[in-house]
């Protein structure tokens, strides 16, 4: 039995990373945010990994970040520990430049001019995680210039089931969870709920200070989910979403000691009825993000900052499939952003953005060639309006061997704070995005190399206190090789390399994306009941520019982290693990002056019933 697990578990690796078909003994992997239905891996022509929940629950990540930072393509920053703020980036655009999905529904605060705040996105009985690369905007429109991240909660499974999760271990560190479900042929009905809190250690450290020597910054983090659906009929379903994420982070200000805390409450939620008649899906859905944020310094309460964000999309589409294979996805969408903060005790701004888009997409297969088409068209209240698209083929010249290539154009537009600027300079010329990317991979059994080139104009970044277009045209562009084998009974590695070559419209490196980024891993199931993992990476050299200039003030790259990871199933019900992070006791920083966690340990029990 163990070893028909463990095989599973990988073959399901193998399958997120190479889309070959599945095993008898696992369902295939499907994915849905890469054209908005659901789709077969395999006819998926975007280049797509997917993070399993068999990963997911053999390597015990605590936040999503962590998982997305064993890909390729992706590199992950922050500004210290857990619950500091966090960077994602695709292809070396980052976070602001990524849509981030739960269960379909937009976490994108209008408020963060930092895009999703990734440092607060815990795991909670997760499924699966896409992640879609490249330009997505002709799908999903602004916020998906780099790609899509969609995160995917478990589904409610027949009858009655319940599980409970604890972990301890370095910095005071816990962790609880807890999830209840029930599915009947009429209804279903689930509720998970995990909650994290540890001392942590200084955020803001010199580089080479021990973080010790420092005041501690703590974090909590709470996080809900609860959804359901019933069945109207056989064709007719209503379902419903809520998450809500309660976090409290101390952080250090402008030098260490200066103890800043950030209280941050997020809330989504989601209602939807679908509809199946004859080869129609139809959904229709009302989706409502908020985001509320206070930002405190202790010494100085009049330094108190409140922003408050809130999303409401409503959107109706329908899924045709016709022929024997063929879907086309029509739909249209109406999103509201509102944006209101206040610094201080007097200055309070508001405003709102509308949009409205209509979007297609067509997917057509012809045996072994697949093609994807996609259009969108948004209507901005404060901006002009966009003509997005995407076109992405698929050919399987033999059934281990395949091509396949993407082409897309993308729209990010400037948020709200970023045009208002609560710290004091308006910049109303500011200019949305336009960037036009595409990428090539060949596929052959377990290996996958892909060449990317993204070129985005007007580049919004921050300078001279202020957000700023770029003039001209910047550019991302790298390779990316991934590899998952069996190498031995019972044994399997993972490797991934990623080559990033960055360029803003002068000529300069785009800082805090590295150059080179190795990633490995290798699982060993040959003894009963034991699976043992060690994994890590390599960053290699990183740049960072002193304030408002291009001089190199340091580089955060050119080091090798070692984890490490043993699971033990007591029995069917009980389980146990020992999770060991930077097994070498690594010194290093990802941005210079901000500490990361030296050698940690953490032991977890989980129980399924």
């Amino acid at each position: 039995m163990q070893k028909k697990i463990s095989t599973s578990l990988v073959a399901s690796l193998l399958l997120a990373t190479t889309n070959l078909f599945s095993v008898e003994s696992l369902e295939p992997i499907t994915v849905t945010s890469a054209t908005k239905s659901e789709q077969s891996i395999k006819d998926v022509t975007s280049n797509v990994e997917v993070i399993t929940k068999e990963e997911i629950e053999e390597r015990h990540f605590t936040t999503v970040s962590e998982a997305l930072n064993t890909l390729a393509g992706i590199s992950v920053i922050s500004n210290g520990g857990l619950g500091n703020s966090s960077s994602v980036f695709i292809r070396g655009m980052d976070s602001k430049r990524i849509l981030v999905l739960i269960d379909g529904i937009k976490f994108q605060d209008p408020s963060n001019t930092s895009g999703a705040s990734f440092e607060h996105l815990i795991m909670n009985d997760i499924e699966r995680i896409e992640v879609i690369k490249g330009a997505q905007s002709g799908i999903w429109g602004a916020d998906a210039s780099a790609g899509v991240v969609n995160i995917i909660t478990k589904k409610n499974e027949e009858g009655i089931h319940t599980s409970f999760n604890s972990e301890f271990g370095s910095f005071q560190t816990k962790k609880y969870g807890m999830s209840v479900s029930n599915k009947t042929k009429k209804y279903d009905v689930g509720l998970t709920a995990n909650r994290v809190l540890t001392d942590g250690f200084s955020s803001q450290v010199p580089y080479g200070d021990a973080p010790d020597d420092y005041v501690k910054n703590g974090y909590r983090n709470t996080t809900v989910n609860l959804k359901g659906g019933y069945n109207l009929t056989d064709s007719d379903k209503i379902s419903a979403n809520f998450n809500n994420i309660n976090s409290l982070a101390q952080y250090d200000g402008t030098t260490p000691n200066q103890t800043k805390r950030s209280d941050n409450e997020s809330n989504l939620y989601s209602l939807a009825y679908n509809k199946i008649y004859n080869n129609h899906d139809i959904k229709l859905k009302y989706d409502i993000s908020k985001f509320e944020k206070e930002q405190l310094e202790a010494s100085n309460s009049w330094e108190v900052k409140n922003y408050n964000g809130e999303t409401q999309i409503a959107e109706l589409s329908d899924t045709i499939s016709y022929f024997d294979n063929d879907k086309i996805t029509i739909g249209i969408n109406r999103e509201q952003t509102d944006v209101d903060y206040i610094k201080g005790n007097n200055a309070k701004n508001d405003d709102a953005n509308i949009n409205k888009a209509v979007f297609v997409t067509n997917t057509n297969i012809f045996n072994d060639l697949v093609i994807t088409e996609s259009l969108r068209r948004d209507d901005y209240s404060t901006f002009d309006t966009s003509n997005t698209g995407k076109i992405g083929a698929k050919y399987y010249i033999l059934k281990d061997l395949s091509l396949f290539g993407n082409y897309g154009t993308a729209f990010n537009a400037p948020n709200l704070i970023q045009v208002l600027n609560p710290w004091g300079i308006t910049n109303p010329d500011l200019e949305p995005e336009k960037t036009k990317g595409y990428d090539l991979s060949v596929n052959y059994k377990e290996a996958t190399i892909t060449y990317f080139e993204n070129k985005v104009e007007n580049l919004i970044n921050w300078e001279n206190s202020q957000y700023q277009n770029i003039e001209g045209t910047s550019t991302l562009k790298g390779y990316e090789l991934a590899y998952k084998k069996d190498i031995f009974d019972e044994t399997f590695v993972n490797l991934n390399y990623t080559h990033l070559i960055t360029k803003d419209a002068d000529g300069y490196k785009l800082e805090r994306r590295p150059t080179d980024k190795i990633g490995f891993g290798v699982d060993y199931y040959g003894i009963n009941k034991w699976h043992f993992n060690v994994n890590g990476e390599y960053v290699g050299n990183r740049v960072q520019y002193a304030y408002g200039t291009h001089n190199i003030s340091a580089e955060t790259g050119n080091y090798t982290l070692w984890n490490s990871v043993v699971n033990y199933d007591i029995n069917k019900t009980f389980s146990t693990y020992v999770k060991v992070d930077n097994l070498f006791d690594k010194y290093y920083q990802t941005i210079d002056g901000y500490a990361t966690a030296e050698r940690s340990a953490y032991l977890g029990l989980k129980a399924k019933f």
